[in-house]
């Protein structure tokens, strides 16, 4: 758990960003060290039941999207939420704009999460899409990807809520590189409570011998095999 007594604001500052794009770069994923503090984690649980803080909820099994549950949240943001989204937006634009260089294509994310959301806005895109999941025994989300529209981000952070091993076992989080013309590659990948991982919305560059192509990037989550598991998804695009 992150350091007591130090705000979110202190805790995002102490990221470093060199390591993880360098992370980004030779893995496609960057775990961070706990951004939350247990108390924070627990306030976010516990206002799962609390309907009114959520735009919409959504049954899994009833899409065929696995077994378990997940709310959008509605405007405004939890204070906590809304910090987490405005300060991993600005590292992580570089990040975005570094890849998209590397693929040929047009480096033209904004510095701040408010311009970004202008632009969701400005082609029909409100809705808030940030989003906490929950998980009980025998519960999973199938390989996907986050698009809610033409506009998005290419990167997402998932944090985890409550602790594997004491409040639950399994439930790992999934990444599936679909490398093209080869098999797929994945990776199996456990977080502590209040710790994060950024990871690709869609696709990332990778080095090949004609330079960087495209592979396409989804996640999910393994079988719940005991407990209950909570995870909060911060996603910076705003959806229709």
């Amino acid at each position: 758990m992150p350091e007591p007594h130090l705000g979110i604001q202190d805790r995002l500052s102490r990221i470093d960003w060199e390591n993880v794009y360098e992370d980004l770069d030779q893995q496609g994923f960057a775990k961070l060290n706990a951004l939350l503090e247990k108390g924070e984690c627990t306030e976010l649980i516990e206002g799962y039941r609390d309907d009114i803080q959520y735009r919409n909820t959504i049954d899994m099994a009833r899409y065929r999207f696995g077994e378990g549950e997940y709310k959008y949240f509605d405007v405004p943001l939890p204070e906590t939420l809304q910090q987490l989204r405005e300060g991993l937006y600005p590292g992580l634009a570089l990040a975005a704009n570094r890849w998209f260089e590397r693929l040929g294509l047009e480096a033209s994310y904004p510095a701040g999460l408010q311009e970004f959301l202008e632009i969701c806005h400005g082609r029909g895109q409100f809705k808030p899409t940030p989003l906490i999941l929950k998980y009980e025994e025998g519960g999973y989300n199938c390989l996907h990807q986050d698009l809610y529209g033409e506009v998005y981000f290419p990167f997402q952070v998932v944090i985890a809520l409550n602790q594997r091993g004491t409040d639950y076992t399994g439930g790992e989080f999934l990444l599936v590189e679909q490398r093209p013309r080869a098999q797929s590659r994945g990776h199996a990948i456990t977080l502590e409570q209040g710790e994060g991982l950024i990871f690709p919305t869609q696709y990332r560059p990778v080095q090949g011998t004609r330079g960087y192509y495209r592979t396409t990037m989804k996640h999910g989550v393994s079988t719940l095999l005991t407990g209950s598991r909570y995870t909060l998804g911060v996603i910076f695009h705003d959806a229709k």
